[in-house]
């Protein structure tokens, strides 16, 4: 029977209540006293050099308050980059500086060069329309290897060119993989492409900036996936306001999917013009605004090469992958493309030689970082891509190839440096392949036949590292700050609890996920337990929610933060009952001597708590309250099979998905529908780069399809109805819950899946020549590819 309540139950989602009934608080709802309005104006051309800016018309415009340009940020930082790569030289990486607002030159379109605050947002665009600006436009570059020629425009005069780093992972596996490919039986060689995607949450960023000036204290509201990271960089690095005098509130946020991990110019500028002004000052982004300032995602160009023995072993596997970084370092890029990536290019599989080149290269595009599954997605993508490649010309099954070389002796040192505690393969593709019907494909392929159209099956296989962690690793890495969690725990005299939380929650559900583990350990009802996030005035520090840590790091804080509160409590029970603390155990909310029927009730202790003479004890204080904060020793590594059924209309080259299922091990589950739910978002994301979408720029550096006239997202039609599984469990073996991480899983296993399947139903159907297509798989693009 499944559980009504506590860890492994269904419990619906509680924030859903304010959602579904328009109650959210989101950063738009937020309006001060006393508000002005902001207006960026933002660069046409992809690169320019800036000669003159003349805002004396829009400063003598109705409702204008102030036009800030540069040159009143020449005394303010930069936007900071909080990750550093060293190349495989041993060198830093180039670190450009990236203005609040341009100066000298803009870098993409977008780029926002003046800012106009006035009364109304129509008196700020209206005033921002009076600006002139003499601009010399430069030649743009777009592509990165035409980027990395002698004679390209660079994008930033100070640096050395436009290459970021050039790095090598792990350097000293080089010459040892080279060897294994000159001795190897076979090589599959592929070239491909992951495209530039655009993140596109519901919610569009939002930013309000506050000042009061009678205690120097400066205020942000924000659409932020981790409000704590925003302050120690935009306090620290860009403002120079002392922590203590800056406070970053992230209330209801709606969606993120990364893009609102990073720190941008406009939550800057914000707070730095309302101090300068003793107004508030907002600023809400269009949707145009956000197709070229919101952080792009992947956009990676990747050789990869897989080394066969024989008997069909793999020997090696070597990558070069050229990463578009854009114009500048958004705040976790340069990790993205190396220790998000070449640290997964082992999969799921034993091969024992692994190297992974990366160049980092600066284009005149938006700038690109982490996109749900961030670097994973793009290693399962060459991988899985290149091992169904290698099936085909070796004549074998695709799904046998795999099984022959999986990990099945745990826990597993890779040759990129990471070690994998626990896992089981094998056990997700028996799962996978009884949830397909394998068997009965052949059948089905002859009724598409029927009604004309082609039939194909691709089945693959991920592993991702979720949790960023431990701090001490990624520190050794190029990591700026400490990838741990916090929670604080607080209980009152009646037995309910706060919770706060480093987390953050912008669509996972964790105030229900959260109030499960908590409830669970004491044995209440959930509802009294409350969760606090996204404010850091009343929330310990934390790094935020991205990765898939929110449970596995910011869940095991909780756990460490009750334990320490059971056992204080257990301290009291243990008077109250005259027992030895050792007999006291909780259990249903019930505190009892064992062996004995004296038992106690947690809400009776809790308020013994708060009157300290009820147990006069001298070395236990007054109160119930604990903090922990959790730093893991290692990432948590989900696992899985998924695969796909599509048609392909030899008429025209649609794709139409008929069935996906996903078999996964997420370790312990504490809420399967949540989970459910992640998995369902994260595969519509996949399918959505697989078929249908693509951030496109022309060679003047001009974003072509910024709007949703153009830019193509899936739909309810797009998508079937999924079937999901996360029965295979092996218990992540370095954490309390053992919880592995399920937020990204969907969006890494789909692409290569339904990509296989298309490049399945092509060549059963006799295009033997096609033996890929990159993403996404447009009408245009496959029918093309049938052509030859």
């Amino acid at each position: 029977m499944p559980k009504d309540s506590g860890i492994g139950a269904s419990s619906k989602r509680r924030e859903d209540l304010r959602f579904l009934t328009g109650e959210g608080r989101y950063t738009d709802d937020i309006n001060l006293a006393g508000q002005a309005y902001v207006y960026f104006l933002r660069s046409d051309m992809a690169h320019a050099k800036i000669n003159r800016i003349d805002t004396s018309t829009a400063e003598n415009m109705p409702g204008v308050l102030r036009v800030f340009t540069g040159a009143d940020f020449e005394a303010v930082g930069g936007i900071p980059c909080g990750w550093q790569v060293t190349d495989k030289h041993g060198n830093p990486m180039q670190e450009p500086a990236h203005p609040v607002l341009a100066s000298g030159k803009a870098r993409h379109v977008g780029d926002p060069i003046a800012a106009v605050v006035a009364e109304t947002y129509a008196q700020a665009r209206n005033a921002a329309e009076a600006i002139e600006m003499d601009l010399d436009e430069l030649p743009a570059v777009v592509d990165m290897k035409a980027a990395l020629a002698d004679d390209a425009p660079k994008v930033h005069d100070e640096l050395d060119g436009n290459l970021c780093y050039d790095w090598g992972w792990i350097e000293d596996n080089k010459a040892a993989t080279d060897a294994a490919f000159e001795a190897a039986a076979h090589v599959t060689t592929l070239e491909l492409v992951n495209q530039r995607l655009v993140a596109n949450p519901m919610e569009p960023r939002v930013a309000v900036g506050d000042y009061a000036k009678h205690s120097d204290e400066s205020t942000l509201y924000t659409t932020s996936q981790n409000p704590h990271v925003i302050r120690l960089l935009m306090g620290a690095f860009v403002l120079g306001i002392p922590e203590h005098k800056l406070r970053v509130v992230a209330p209801d946020v709606g969606g993120g999917f990364g893009s609102k991990i990073f720190h941008y110019a406009e939550e800057a500028f914000c707070t730095f013009a309302a101090k300068q002004l003793r107004r508030p000052v907002k600023w809400t982004s269009t949707r145009s605004e956000a197709f070229i300032s919101d952080a792009h995602g992947r956009d990676h160009v990747t050789k990869i090469e897989l080394a066969l023995d024989a008997e069909n072993n793999f020997t090696a596997i070597r990558t070069e992958t050229y990463a578009n970084m854009g114009a500048y370092l958004s705040t976790f890029a340069p990790s993205v493309p190396t220790y998000l990536h070449g640290i997964l290019m082992a999969g799921n599989y034993k091969t024992p030689n692994i190297y992974v080149n990366v160049k980092a290269v600066f284009t005149n595009t938006v700038p690109v970082d982490a996109y749900r599954g961030a670097g994973r997605p793009e290693a399962t993508f060459q991988l899985e891509r290149v091992i169904d490649k290698a099936a085909r010309e070796l004549g074998v099954d695709p799904v046998e190839l795999r099984r022959q070389n999986f990990i099945t002796e745990f826990p597993y040192a890779t040759p990129v440096a990471v070690e994998y505690d626990t896992g089981d393969y094998n056990a997700t593709m028996d799962k996978l392949l009884e949830m397909i019907d394998r068997d009965g494909f052949e059948a089905r392929r002859a009724e598409s036949a029927r009604n004309g159209k082609l039939r194909g099956l691709g089945v693959n296989c991920y592993i991702e590292a979720c949790g960023i962690a431990p701090s001490a690793l990624v520190g050794q890495l190029g990591a700026r700050a400490g990838l741990y969690e916090s929670a604080t725990v607080r209980v009152n005299a009646t037995g309910g609890l706060v919770v706060m939380t480093g987390s953050h929650s912008h669509g996972q559900g964790h105030e229900t996920s959260f109030a499960q583990v908590v409830a669970d350990m004491i044995g209440i009802d959930e509802n009294m337990v409350e969760i606090v996030h996204g404010d850091t005035a009343n929330t310990p520090m934390g790094m935020g929610t991205y990765g898939s840590r929110s449970l596995a790091v910011g869940g095991s804080a909780m756990v460490r933060a009750t334990e320490k509160i059971i056992n204080k409590a257990k301290k009291i029970a243990a008077h109250l009952m005259e027992a030895s603390e050792a007999d006291i155990e909780l259990k249903d909310g019930q505190f009892s001597v064992a062996g004995t029927d004296k038992s106690v009730a947690w809400g009776d202790v809790t308020l013994a708590a708060y009157v300290p003479h009820n147990y006069p004890i001298e070395e236990i204080e007054p109160g119930l309250e604990e903090t922990a904060f959790y730093d893991p020793s290692n990432f948590t590594y989900p696992s899985g099979a998924y695969a796909c059924e599509v048609e392909v209309d030899p008429e025209t080259g649609k794709v139409q998905i008929l069935s996906f299922a996903a078999a996964d091990d997420f370790g312990n589950i504490v809420n399967p529908m949540i989970v459910d739910g992640q998995v369902h978002g994260g595969v519509a994301q996949g399918i959505g780069q697989a078929l249908l979408e693509q951030a496109v720029y022309d060679e003047n550096g001009q974003l072509v399809n910024a709007s949703y006239m153009d830019y193509t997202m899936p739909r309810a039609d797009d998508v079937p109805f999924y079937r999901v599984d996360h029965s295979c469990v092996t218990p992540c073996t370095h954490n309390p819950l053992g919880v592995k991480g399920c937020g990204e899983a969907g969006a890494i296993g789909s692409p290569p899946s339904v990509v296989n399947a298309v490049v399945d139903a092509l060549q059963r159907a006799g295009h033997t020549h096609v033996t890929h297509i990159d993403m996404p798989l447009s009408p245009s693009r496959v029918w093309q590819a049938m052509q030859g």
